[in-house]
């Protein structure tokens, strides 16, 4: 529970699921935390809940993609707070299209947002870890950032981009007694009841028309785990990142994906251990801030 005693956080995304989860467990760890939201209503959402628990931490409504919001959000956290010792970075914006079809203006949005965003939140929450000598700054990735994807030429080379920014920035910052590494999800338990809910709950279900496009049946066969990462497994990666456990570590990267990556590629774990998704679903605790709200059948109802 003490892990971040006497630490103070910037989350730069609060919505109930990735980033306000990693929010509460660093405030459970024991860090004062600001969450900053483009969303006022999200980032005051995760502040109440927090603060419903006896934990400390305040919200902000701003963009992490805007240098002067960024700078606002540091400096409110300093003049609270005294000091900063942990950012956390989850900012960008994704769009999905076929590379002949894509638009300029929604590839600037996409590669610009992950890749600004990395290099405004680690500016300005370092020049603030400099006065208390060092800290810890996380940005968290994807799978794409290590792999192609059809229909994902700007998500890809946006992640990327902000994985080759995170290891020049981890060199750039390491005598200043700064650290800089990843977190790399793959698809998410929580999917399975925002985004990707109606493919096991709809029965006149259809795919869209996409050439990228996979089934959760699909990805599930691939995990060596034979489970998808939920909330609390990145906050916990996060928050080990984020204390002093992880001193010796800078420019690194953790895989929280149930093997994923490090599979060799044509092996298929769902032909060896079979896991039908619907079954998958029947057993999912759908979480809020990384908390189980009850069965996601109670969310959703029975998948047909």
């Amino acid at each position: 529970m003490d892990r971040l005693k006497n630490k103070v956080a910037i989350v730069f995304g609060a919505g109930p699921n990735i980033g306000g989860t990693i929010a509460h467990f660093l405030a459970t760890e024991g860090a004062r935390v600001c969450v900053m939201d483009a969303s006022e209503a999200a980032a005051n959402e995760t502040v109440a809940y927090l603060q419903e628990r006896g934990l400390e931490g305040f919200g902000i409504a701003g963009n992490a993609r805007n240098n002067e919001e960024v700078q606002n959000a540091v400096a409110q956290t300093v003049a609270r707070y005294g000091r900063l010792d942990i950012a956390v970075n989850m900012a960008g914006r994704v769009h999905w299209s076929h590379v002949l079809d894509m638009k300029l203006d929604d590839w600037n949005d996409s590669v610009g947002s992950f890749a600004t965003a990395g290099l405004i939140t680690t500016q300005h929450c370092a020049r603030a870890m400099l006065e208390t000598g060092g800290g810890s700054i996380i940005h968290i990735l994807s799978t794409a950032a290590h792999f192609g994807e059809a229909d994902g030429a700007a998500y890809c080379a946006a992640k990327a981009a902000l994985l080759s920014f995170a290891r020049s920035s981890a060199l750039d910052l390491a005598h200043l007694g700064i650290r800089v590494n990843t977190v790399t999800p793959c698809s998410m338990e929580h999917q399975l009841w925002t985004t990707m809910r109606d493919e096991m709950f709809d029965p006149n279900w259809t795919p869209p028309e996409r050439s990228g496009f996979y089934s959760r049946q699909e990805y599930l066969d691939q995990m060596p785990l034979r489970r998808f990462p939920k909330a609390s497994d990145l906050a916990w990666a996060t928050v080990f990142l984020a204390s002093d456990e992880s001193s010796c570590m800078t420019g690194a990267d953790i895989a929280v994906d149930g093997g994923l990556r490090h599979k060799y590629p044509t092996w298929s774990p769902g032909k060896h251990h079979p896991v039908d998704i619907r079954d998958y679903a029947r057993n999912v605790q759908w979480t809020k801030y990384g908390d189980p709200q009850g069965p996601l059948t109670d969310l959703l109802g029975e998948p047909v």
